[in-house]
């Protein structure tokens, strides 16, 4: 198992969602460089949960605690190692899935894969709460980002039936990326959406969604055609986060029902450089970045941890089995997921540069 991701700068993941501590080491950062934490605690803040109704009732502070890397606030080379504490636990809930996995998450191939002793408690290393180093350690990179001119930011393009409009590929500014409050371009929606995902939560079910992330400013000619391919190296991060069930860049699906001639992107010059009229694309030609505002959208399944009756096996009787899951989990984990999903593309990137 690996949870280490990155070459130039590389991010490790440690911890279990019920371990006293989660956190992450960070190599590679440049030395003299200051973050700012109180930007990063933001993101951190909209990725925390404990918030309303169709959120976990699971409440953490979520602060960081640095242990090394800086030296009165400032990089000074050295690996930057990041915890935090997990207090709020009940770990008793998830007593009855060490013999009855839960459907739809990673129990029984946990259980598989390491012959019974995975860690159950809160999904373990399978937790979305390993997502919280995750983030700090992508909002760190989002400031490097910046200082190179290149900004990201996600919305929410869909909660189950309900939909968001999306960002305009082409001519994508700095405010667009940075909605206030409810990650949503159309505030009209926010209700809407808010309503749907209470009610689905009050049915004792869950929903997924789709979120879409942009990155502007970013240079042409970086990635690599194959395997090292812009498109691979944001999957590989986006991938890792839990309940990511796929991906697409530019139109996406959609070129499958066009004609080359409505899916390509025309160039022109627009007095300073080379642009496209359109953005099928996605920002990315062979791999490689062509200049244009780098879009993709990616698919959050429904949480697996439901109220609702579900059937199941029993591991240790080899018998069928039912299940009613005890606990807090997220009815719609979507709104959560845009500020890690924001970090996850700012780690592939700053590889990238």
């Amino acid at each position: 198992m690996s949870n280490r991701i990155g070459n130039s700068i590389s991010v490790q993941i440690f911890g279990q969602s019920h371990s006293k501590v989660i956190g992450c080491v960070i190599e590679g950062l440049p030395a003299g460089f200051t973050p700012d934490i109180e930007r990063i605690q933001k993101d951190l803040d909209r990725r925390r949960g404990g918030k309303n109704r169709y959120s976990t009732a699971r409440s953490e502070a979520d602060e960081p605690y640095i242990l090394s890397g800086l030296v009165d606030g400032v990089t000074c080379g050295a690996p930057l190692c990041v915890s935090f504490k997990n207090k709020d636990t009940k770990s008793g809930d998830y007593s009855e899935l060490r013999d009855k996995p839960r459907p739809g998450h990673a129990d029984y191939t946990a259980y598989v894969r390491t012959g019974g002793h995975n860690d159950i408690r809160g999904g373990g290393e399978f937790s979305g709460r390993l997502t919280l180093p995750l983030c700090f350690a992508g909002s760190l990179c989002k400031q490097l980002l910046e200082i190179k001119g290149v900004y990201i930011g996600a919305h929410i393009a869909s909660v189950g039936i309900v939909n968001d409009v999306l960002y305009d590929p082409v001519n994508l500014t700095r405010q667009d990326l940075e909605p206030e409050g409810f990650p949503v371009l159309d505030k009209d929606v926010q209700e809407v959406m808010e309503r749907y995902m209470t009610e689905i939560a009050e049915e004792g079910d869950s929903v997924g969604g789709v979120i879409e992330c942009a990155a502007i400013g970013m240079p042409a000619g970086y990635g690599s055609p194959m395997f090292e391919g812009v498109e691979g190296e944001i999957a590989k991060i986006i991938f890792g986060i839990p309940a990511i069930k796929g991906i697409e860049f530019g139109a996406g699906f959609g070129v499958a029902q066009m004609k080359g001639s409505q899916n390509n992107d025309p160039f022109e010059y627009d007095g300073r450089k080379i642009v496209t009229q359109t953005n099928n694309a996605g920002g990315i030609l062979g791999g490689i970045t062509n200049g244009m505002p780098v879009i993709f959208r990616c698919a959050v399944k429904p949480t697996p941890s439901i109220a609702k009756e579900q059937n199941t096996v029993n591991l240790q009787r080899k018998t069928n089995d039912t299940l009613i899951i005890k606990g807090r989990h997220d009815p719609c984990i979507v709104p959560r997921a845009v500020p890690v999903v924001e970090a996850a593309c700012a780690i592939a990137l700053i590889n990238l540069l």
